[in-house]
């Protein structure tokens, strides 16, 4: 039997950094969905939340996952489910990019603190200073897309 525990912190905003998710009603409604839908398919998101345009997940990683099917998985059956249910007036979208960090055990209390209380975060900080601040944190630099 194999034992993985490989946490990993997943970030992704809507297209455009649209404030699709404008109210806490509605992001609450899509949040829950994602969680129900994600044990569905056997993925352990931890927590979830988010604000008017992005959305951040705790999530364990099986030892048949990847990254990139877990967030293609979360992103795109919500972007359906959404639109299917016209909880938005234009169509939703997310972003087709990410951010991604592994997280060590000793860190998973701050890092749910974090999640949970991104109202109150982004009360005060923007989006935008928040991967600014993700980006000088972990030593990233944005690559221009050819």
């Amino acid at each position: 039997m194999s034992w993985v525990r490989v946490y990993i912190h997943l970030v992704f905003s809507t297209k455009n950094r649209q404030p699709f998710l404008n109210s806490a009603e509605l992001r609450k409604k899509v949040f829950q969905h994602i969680k129900s839908n994600a044990d569905e398919k056997g993925i352990w998101l931890d927590c979830i939340n988010g604000y008017q345009d992005h959305a951040h997940c705790l999530i364990s990683l099986g030892k048949e996952q990847t990254i990139g099917k877990v967030a293609q998985l979360i992103k795109g059956e919500s972007s359906f489910w959404i639109n299917q249910n016209e909880l938005t007036t234009e169509k939703f979208i997310w972003q087709d990019d990410y951010w991604v960090v592994g997280v060590s055990e000793s860190h998973l209390a701050s890092v749910r603190k974090y999640i949970h209380n991104q109202e109150l975060h982004h009360s005060v900080h923007s989006f935008e200073s928040e991967i600014n601040g993700f980006m000088k944190k972990y030593g990233w630099t944005f690559l221009k897309e050819k």
